[in-house]
C-alpha cells in the first residue's frame, strides 16, 4: 500500500512531535521543580563533616558524624563535642565556623576497681554466660565485693578502639588508645568506669561504699575509710563521703602523697605498671 507524503507525515511525524513535546514539557517542569523545591545545604556542614574522624561512634550524642556536623553548624552541639577527634578536630571545626574555642580538655576512661585475682574473694563459682551484665544479675555477681569488676569484658566488646583488655580479672584501659567515646561507661553494669581529664594520674581504685571491716573482708585493696589520704593531700583535692575517698581531678596536682599515705594501696598512680597478683610467688 502506497502512502502519500501527507499521510506519512500524519502517521509518524505528528505523533513523534507530540510525544517529544510532552517529554520536553515534563523535563522542563522537573527541572523547574528541582530548583524551586531544592533543599539548600549549608556548605559548612560538608566542611565540618570532612574534618571529623568518620567513625560514627555516637560519643558526641548524635547518631553519627553527619548528624554532629549538622548539629554543630546549627548551634545544637558544642564545637569541641567530638571526643574522638579531640582538640585537633575541635580547632578545625572552629576554623570552619569562624569561631574561637577555649575549652579543649581531653578526657580518658578509668576503671575504679583494684580487685585483681588473688586479692579479692569469691562468693560462688559462676558458670553462666560470660557477660558482666548477665553475671551481675545473679546475686550481683560471683565476687564477694558487690561493687567489683566482674572481668567478663562487656566493656572490651563495645570499645571500637581496642583500648580495653582484661588483666588478672579486672578491666584495664590503655589510655593512648582511648578516644573518650564513653561506650565502655555505658556498658559497665557496675558503673565502675568514669571519665577523667588526661594528665590526672591518681585514682581511688575502688567504688565500694561499704564500711571498712566489710571491705577488708572482701578485698585486700578496697578503701577502708581511714581518711589518711584526705589528711595527706596538700592540695585539699581529696574528700570523703559515704565510706569512700574521692579525688577532685581539677584540684589534684599529681604529687603522689595520697598514694604513699594509703595503707591498702587503694589509691594508685595509673602510669605505674600493673602487677599481676597471681604471678607472684
Amino acid at each position: 500500500m502506497n502512502l502519500s507524503a501527507a499521510e506519512i507525515y500524519q502517521a509518524i511525524v505528528v505523533p513523534t512531535l507530540i510525544v517529544g513535546g510532552v517529554g520536553l514539557a515534563f523535563g522542563l517542569l522537573l527541572a523547574w521543580s528541582s530548583l524551586a523545591f531544592a533543599v539548600k545545604v549549608d556548605q559548612r556542614i560538608l566542611q565540618v563533616k570532612a574534618v571529623l574522624p568518620g567513625v560514627n561512634c555516637g560519643a558526641c550524642g548524635q547518631s553519627g558524624c553527619e548528624s554532629f556536623a549538622e548539629a554543630v553548624v546549627a548551634g545544637r552541639a558544642k564545637i569541641n563535642g567530638c571526643p574522638v577527634g579531640g582538640e585537633g578536630v575541635a580547632r578545625k571545626v572552629a576554623q570552619v565556623l569562624g569561631q574561637e574555642i577555649t575549652n579543649t580538655a581531653s578526657f580518658v576512661a578509668r576503671v575504679a576497681c583494684g580487685g585483681l585475682a588473688g586479692c579479692t574473694r569469691q562468693k560462688f563459682t559462676y558458670e553462666g554466660i560470660k557477660s558482666c551484665t548477665a553475671a551481675s544479675g545473679l546475686h550481683n555477681g560471683p565476687k564477694a565485693c558487690s561493687f567489683g569488676c566482674l572481668g567478663f569484658g562487656d566493656c572490651v566488646a563495645v570499645c571500637p578502639f581496642n583500648a580495653i583488655v582484661i588483666v588478672d580479672g579486672v578491666a584495664k584501659i590503655y589510655e593512648d588508645n582511648c578516644k573518650s567515646c564513653e561506650k565502655c561507661v555505658a556498658a559497665c553494669p557496675k558503673k565502675l568506669i568514669g571519665m577523667v581529664p588526661r594528665g590526672k594520674n591518681h585514682l581511688v581504685n575502688c567504688r565500694s561504699t561499704q564500711k571498712g571491716p566489710v571491705v577488708k573482708r572482701n578485698c585486700d585493696t578496697g578503701c577502708i575509710g581511714c581518711t589518711k589520704c584526705v589528711k595527706a593531700c596538700p592540695a585539699s583535692a581529696i574528700s570523703f563521703a559515704n565510706n569512700l575517698a574521692k579525688i577532685d581531678p581539677l584540684l589534684c596536682t599529681n604529687c603522689g602523697e595520697c598514694v604513699r599515705a594509703c595503707p591498702t594501696n587503694t589509691i594508685v598512680d595509673v602510669t605505674a605498671p600493673v602487677v599481676l597478683r597471681n604471678s607472684l610467688a
